[in-house]
Protein backbone atom coordinates (compact mmCIF):
# COMPACT_ATOMS: atom_id res chain seq x y z
CA UNK A 1 0.00 0.00 0.00
CA UNK A 2 1.35 3.53 -0.89
CA UNK A 3 2.39 5.66 1.84
CA UNK A 4 2.15 9.24 0.03
CA UNK A 5 -1.52 10.71 -2.15
CA UNK A 6 0.48 11.59 -5.71
CA UNK A 7 -1.63 13.07 -8.44
CA UNK A 8 -1.78 10.50 -11.99
CA UNK A 9 0.05 12.14 -14.53
CA UNK A 10 -2.52 10.82 -17.23
CA UNK A 11 -5.82 11.35 -15.95
CA UNK A 12 -4.68 14.12 -13.28
CA UNK A 13 -6.45 12.46 -10.57
CA UNK A 14 -5.40 12.09 -6.71
CA UNK A 15 -4.58 8.80 -6.09
CA UNK A 16 -5.89 7.22 -3.04
CA UNK A 17 -3.02 6.30 -1.51
CA UNK A 18 -3.89 2.44 -2.30
CA UNK A 19 -1.64 0.09 -3.98
CA UNK A 20 -2.23 -3.42 -5.29
CA UNK A 21 -0.03 -5.68 -6.97
CA UNK A 22 1.86 -2.20 -9.47
CA UNK A 23 -1.90 -1.24 -9.44
CA UNK A 24 -2.61 2.72 -8.24
CA UNK A 25 -5.87 3.97 -7.02
CA UNK A 26 -7.07 6.57 -8.14
CA UNK A 27 -9.54 9.20 -6.53
CA UNK A 28 -12.05 9.44 -9.38
CA UNK A 29 -15.16 11.75 -8.86
CA UNK A 30 -18.90 10.40 -9.03
CA UNK A 31 -19.88 11.10 -12.84
CA UNK A 32 -21.76 14.53 -12.82
CA UNK A 33 -24.52 12.25 -15.46
CA UNK A 34 -25.52 10.25 -12.04
CA UNK A 35 -25.92 13.18 -9.76
CA UNK A 36 -28.48 14.13 -12.48
CA UNK A 37 -30.57 10.32 -12.71
CA UNK A 38 -30.60 10.82 -8.73
CA UNK A 39 -32.24 14.35 -8.96
CA UNK A 40 -34.45 12.68 -11.38
CA UNK A 41 -35.49 9.93 -9.33
CA UNK A 42 -35.71 12.20 -6.24
CA UNK A 43 -38.45 14.89 -7.88
CA UNK A 44 -40.03 12.02 -9.21
CA UNK A 45 -40.69 10.54 -6.02
CA UNK A 46 -42.08 14.07 -4.68
CA UNK A 47 -43.95 14.83 -7.74
CA UNK A 48 -45.21 11.23 -7.44
CA UNK A 49 -46.49 11.52 -3.65
CA UNK A 50 -47.85 14.87 -4.18
CA UNK A 51 -50.27 14.00 -6.66
CA UNK A 52 -51.27 10.19 -6.59
CA UNK A 53 -52.42 7.98 -3.67
CA UNK A 54 -49.30 7.18 -1.87
CA UNK A 55 -48.91 7.07 2.10
CA UNK A 56 -51.45 5.22 4.94
CA UNK A 57 -52.99 7.40 7.16
CA UNK A 58 -54.83 5.36 10.30
CA UNK A 59 -57.45 3.97 8.44
CA UNK A 60 -57.15 5.59 5.20
CA UNK A 61 -54.18 7.42 2.72
CA UNK A 62 -53.37 10.55 1.00
CA UNK A 63 -55.35 11.16 -2.10
CA UNK A 64 -52.78 13.08 -3.89
CA UNK A 65 -53.96 16.38 -6.08
CA UNK A 66 -55.22 14.20 -8.89
CA UNK A 67 -57.52 11.76 -6.79
CA UNK A 68 -56.93 8.94 -8.65
CA UNK A 69 -58.70 5.79 -7.29
CA UNK A 70 -58.07 2.63 -8.53
CA UNK A 71 -60.33 0.98 -6.98
CA UNK A 72 -62.82 3.39 -8.49
CA UNK A 73 -61.63 2.68 -11.75
CA UNK A 74 -62.27 -1.17 -11.19
CA UNK A 75 -65.72 -0.28 -10.07
CA UNK A 76 -66.27 1.64 -13.13
CA UNK A 77 -65.06 -0.74 -15.60
CA UNK A 78 -67.20 -3.50 -13.56
CA UNK A 79 -70.28 -1.40 -13.55
CA UNK A 80 -69.63 -0.67 -17.59
CA UNK A 81 -68.55 -4.24 -18.41
CA UNK A 82 -72.18 -5.02 -16.56
CA UNK A 83 -73.86 -2.35 -18.67
CA UNK A 84 -72.54 -3.93 -22.08
CA UNK A 85 -74.08 -7.51 -20.76
CA UNK A 86 -76.99 -6.24 -19.79
CA UNK A 87 -78.76 -7.00 -23.64
CA UNK A 88 -77.74 -10.42 -24.39
CA UNK A 89 -77.66 -10.87 -20.10
CA UNK A 90 -81.37 -10.72 -19.94
CA UNK A 91 -82.34 -12.86 -23.20
CA UNK A 92 -80.45 -15.88 -21.70
CA UNK A 93 -81.80 -15.24 -18.42
CA UNK A 94 -85.36 -15.67 -19.50
CA UNK A 95 -85.35 -17.34 -22.34
CA UNK A 96 -85.22 -21.82 -21.86
CA UNK A 97 -82.65 -23.91 -22.92
CA UNK A 98 -84.23 -25.06 -26.16
CA UNK A 99 -85.03 -21.18 -27.19
CA UNK A 100 -81.53 -20.13 -26.23
CA UNK A 101 -79.55 -23.58 -28.44
CA UNK A 102 -81.55 -22.27 -31.41
CA UNK A 103 -80.34 -18.76 -31.55
CA UNK A 104 -77.38 -18.34 -33.01
CA UNK A 105 -76.30 -15.29 -31.92
CA UNK A 106 -76.92 -16.25 -28.09
CA UNK A 107 -74.93 -19.33 -28.57
CA UNK A 108 -71.75 -17.19 -29.76
CA UNK A 109 -71.91 -15.12 -26.54
CA UNK A 110 -72.68 -18.49 -24.85
CA UNK A 111 -69.27 -20.13 -26.29
CA UNK A 112 -67.58 -17.15 -25.63
CA UNK A 113 -68.45 -16.43 -22.38
CA UNK A 114 -68.57 -19.96 -21.48
CA UNK A 115 -65.21 -20.79 -22.46
CA UNK A 116 -63.67 -18.13 -19.48
CA UNK A 117 -66.24 -19.58 -17.33
CA UNK A 118 -65.07 -22.83 -17.76
CA UNK A 119 -61.52 -22.03 -17.58
CA UNK A 120 -61.65 -20.24 -14.77
CA UNK A 121 -64.20 -22.35 -12.91
CA UNK A 122 -64.06 -26.24 -14.41
CA UNK A 123 -60.42 -26.94 -16.39
CA UNK A 124 -58.63 -27.69 -12.92
CA UNK A 125 -60.60 -30.79 -12.76
CA UNK A 126 -61.96 -31.52 -16.32
CA UNK A 127 -58.53 -29.75 -18.36
CA UNK A 128 -58.79 -26.98 -20.86
CA UNK A 129 -60.33 -29.02 -23.49
CA UNK A 130 -63.07 -30.32 -21.25
CA UNK A 131 -61.17 -34.22 -21.82
CA UNK A 132 -61.24 -35.40 -18.83
CA UNK A 133 -58.56 -36.64 -16.23
CA UNK A 134 -58.12 -39.53 -14.26
CA UNK A 135 -60.78 -39.52 -12.16
CA UNK A 136 -62.94 -36.75 -13.68
CA UNK A 137 -65.44 -37.31 -16.67
CA UNK A 138 -64.78 -36.43 -19.82
CA UNK A 139 -67.31 -33.79 -20.76
CA UNK A 140 -67.31 -33.72 -24.60
CA UNK A 141 -68.82 -37.38 -25.15
CA UNK A 142 -72.27 -39.03 -25.33
CA UNK A 143 -71.38 -40.38 -21.56
CA UNK A 144 -73.14 -38.25 -18.47
CA UNK A 145 -73.25 -39.80 -14.94
CA UNK A 146 -76.41 -37.60 -14.50
CA UNK A 147 -77.78 -36.88 -17.85
CA UNK A 148 -76.22 -34.44 -20.59
CA UNK A 149 -79.41 -32.32 -21.46
CA UNK A 150 -78.39 -28.49 -20.48
CA UNK A 151 -80.65 -28.67 -17.53
CA UNK A 152 -79.21 -31.90 -16.26
CA UNK A 153 -75.98 -30.22 -16.31
CA UNK A 154 -77.10 -26.96 -14.73
CA UNK A 155 -78.54 -28.84 -11.88
CA UNK A 156 -75.70 -30.91 -11.59
CA UNK A 157 -72.95 -27.77 -11.71
CA UNK A 158 -75.86 -26.20 -9.04
CA UNK A 159 -75.55 -28.86 -6.67
CA UNK A 160 -72.58 -30.82 -7.09
CA UNK A 161 -71.88 -34.26 -6.47
CA UNK A 162 -71.72 -36.37 -2.96
CA UNK A 163 -71.05 -32.36 -2.06
CA UNK A 164 -72.21 -30.17 0.97
CA UNK A 165 -75.17 -28.68 -0.76
CA UNK A 166 -78.54 -30.35 1.08
CA UNK A 167 -79.71 -31.34 -2.81
CA UNK A 168 -76.46 -32.81 -3.56
CA UNK A 169 -76.81 -35.45 -6.15
CA UNK A 170 -74.98 -38.97 -4.61
CA UNK A 171 -73.97 -41.83 -5.48
CA UNK A 172 -71.37 -44.27 -4.08
CA UNK A 173 -69.56 -47.79 -5.61
CA UNK A 174 -69.71 -50.05 -2.98
CA UNK A 175 -66.34 -51.76 -2.11
CA UNK A 176 -66.89 -55.19 -2.85
CA UNK A 177 -63.58 -56.32 -2.43
CA UNK A 178 -62.09 -54.33 0.90
CA UNK A 179 -65.69 -55.16 2.76
CA UNK A 180 -65.75 -58.26 2.09
CA UNK A 181 -69.08 -58.65 -0.38
CA UNK A 182 -66.88 -60.41 -3.00
CA UNK A 183 -64.19 -62.78 -2.62
CA UNK A 184 -61.52 -62.05 -4.99
CA UNK A 185 -62.22 -65.16 -8.13
CA UNK A 186 -65.73 -63.67 -8.15
CA UNK A 187 -64.15 -60.33 -8.81
CA UNK A 188 -61.86 -61.76 -11.24
CA UNK A 189 -65.30 -62.95 -13.30
CA UNK A 190 -66.97 -60.35 -12.60
CA UNK A 191 -64.12 -57.91 -14.00
CA UNK A 192 -63.59 -59.98 -17.14
CA UNK A 193 -67.80 -59.66 -17.88
CA UNK A 194 -67.26 -56.03 -17.15
CA UNK A 195 -64.23 -55.39 -19.87
CA UNK A 196 -65.89 -58.37 -22.68
CA UNK A 197 -69.06 -55.35 -22.33
CA UNK A 198 -66.48 -52.67 -23.66
CA UNK A 199 -64.33 -54.44 -25.64
CA UNK A 200 -65.88 -57.84 -27.13
CA UNK A 201 -63.26 -58.23 -29.82
CA UNK A 202 -60.29 -58.73 -27.13
CA UNK A 203 -59.07 -62.27 -27.25
CA UNK A 204 -57.46 -62.18 -24.09
CA UNK A 205 -60.70 -62.01 -22.13
CA UNK A 206 -61.23 -65.76 -21.19
CA UNK A 207 -64.78 -66.45 -22.48
CA UNK A 208 -65.77 -68.65 -19.21
CA UNK A 209 -64.31 -66.25 -16.87
CA UNK A 210 -67.04 -63.71 -18.68
CA UNK A 211 -69.89 -65.96 -18.49
CA UNK A 212 -69.48 -66.57 -14.99
CA UNK A 213 -69.10 -62.98 -14.43
CA UNK A 214 -72.35 -62.17 -15.84
CA UNK A 215 -74.11 -63.90 -12.56
CA UNK A 216 -71.94 -62.30 -10.35
CA UNK A 217 -72.94 -58.94 -12.44
CA UNK A 218 -76.84 -59.60 -11.76
CA UNK A 219 -76.46 -60.82 -8.41
CA UNK A 220 -74.12 -57.76 -7.63
CA UNK A 221 -74.29 -55.04 -9.78
CA UNK A 222 -76.96 -54.78 -12.11
CA UNK A 223 -79.49 -52.95 -9.17
CA UNK A 224 -77.43 -49.55 -9.85
CA UNK A 225 -75.89 -50.34 -13.31
CA UNK A 226 -79.20 -52.15 -14.79
CA UNK A 227 -79.36 -55.38 -16.38
CA UNK A 228 -77.71 -54.58 -19.66
CA UNK A 229 -74.79 -52.22 -17.97
CA UNK A 230 -76.43 -49.67 -19.49
CA UNK A 231 -76.28 -47.21 -16.17
CA UNK A 232 -78.81 -44.85 -14.39
CA UNK A 233 -78.38 -41.72 -14.60
CA UNK A 234 -80.53 -41.54 -12.20
CA UNK A 235 -78.17 -42.74 -9.43
CA UNK A 236 -75.25 -41.40 -11.12
CA UNK A 237 -74.13 -45.03 -12.45
CA UNK A 238 -72.21 -44.95 -15.10
CA UNK A 239 -72.67 -47.14 -18.63
CA UNK A 240 -70.40 -50.06 -18.67
CA UNK A 241 -70.78 -51.16 -21.95
CA UNK A 242 -68.84 -47.59 -23.78
CA UNK A 243 -65.39 -46.84 -24.29
CA UNK A 244 -65.68 -44.20 -21.84
CA UNK A 245 -63.86 -44.96 -18.27
CA UNK A 246 -63.36 -42.29 -15.54
CA UNK A 247 -61.14 -44.19 -13.50
CA UNK A 248 -59.60 -46.85 -16.33
CA UNK A 249 -60.77 -49.61 -18.77
CA UNK A 250 -57.95 -51.52 -18.00
CA UNK A 251 -58.00 -54.90 -16.14
CA UNK A 252 -56.58 -53.50 -12.93
CA UNK A 253 -58.14 -50.18 -12.95
CA UNK A 254 -61.48 -52.21 -13.28
CA UNK A 255 -60.67 -54.74 -10.63
CA UNK A 256 -59.22 -51.45 -8.20
CA UNK A 257 -62.72 -49.88 -8.85
CA UNK A 258 -64.68 -53.32 -8.04
CA UNK A 259 -62.25 -53.95 -4.89
CA UNK A 260 -62.29 -50.50 -3.10
CA UNK A 261 -65.28 -48.39 -4.32
CA UNK A 262 -65.74 -45.00 -5.76
CA UNK A 263 -66.52 -42.12 -4.20
CA UNK A 264 -66.15 -39.14 -6.54
CA UNK A 265 -66.78 -35.36 -5.50
CA UNK A 266 -68.08 -32.45 -7.87
CA UNK A 267 -68.22 -29.29 -5.39
CA UNK A 268 -71.25 -26.96 -5.83
CA UNK A 269 -71.17 -24.26 -7.66
CA UNK A 270 -74.05 -22.57 -6.29
CA UNK A 271 -72.52 -19.86 -3.74
CA UNK A 272 -69.62 -19.13 -6.29
CA UNK A 273 -71.22 -18.69 -9.60
CA UNK A 274 -74.74 -17.03 -10.22
CA UNK A 275 -77.72 -18.39 -11.99
CA UNK A 276 -76.82 -16.59 -15.34
CA UNK A 277 -73.13 -17.88 -15.13
CA UNK A 278 -73.73 -21.75 -14.23
CA UNK A 279 -76.98 -21.14 -16.94
CA UNK A 280 -74.03 -20.35 -19.96
CA UNK A 281 -71.60 -22.82 -18.19
CA UNK A 282 -74.54 -25.85 -19.13
CA UNK A 283 -75.29 -24.52 -22.76
CA UNK A 284 -71.33 -24.04 -23.40
CA UNK A 285 -70.65 -27.74 -22.13
CA UNK A 286 -73.67 -29.09 -23.56
CA UNK A 287 -72.77 -27.29 -26.86
CA UNK A 288 -69.19 -29.39 -27.02
CA UNK A 289 -70.92 -32.51 -26.44
CA UNK A 290 -73.19 -31.55 -29.46
CA UNK A 291 -69.93 -30.38 -31.85
CA UNK A 292 -69.10 -34.31 -31.45
CA UNK A 293 -70.45 -36.83 -34.36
Amino acid sequence: MGENFIRDPHTGHQTTGHEWNGIIELNTPVPRVIYFFLAITVIFAVGYWILMPTWPIGTTYTKGLLGDDVRADVTESVKQAALQRAPWASQIESKSFAEIEKDSALMNVVRETGRTLFGDNCAACHGREAKGNKGYPNLTTQSWLWGGSPEAIAETIRVGINSTHPDTRSSQMPAFGRDGMLQRPDIDKVVAFIRSLSHPNDKTIAADQATAGKEVFAANCASCHGEDAKGNQEMGAPDLTDAFWIYGGDVQSITNTVWGGRNGHMPTWEGRLTDLDRKILALYIADLRSEKP
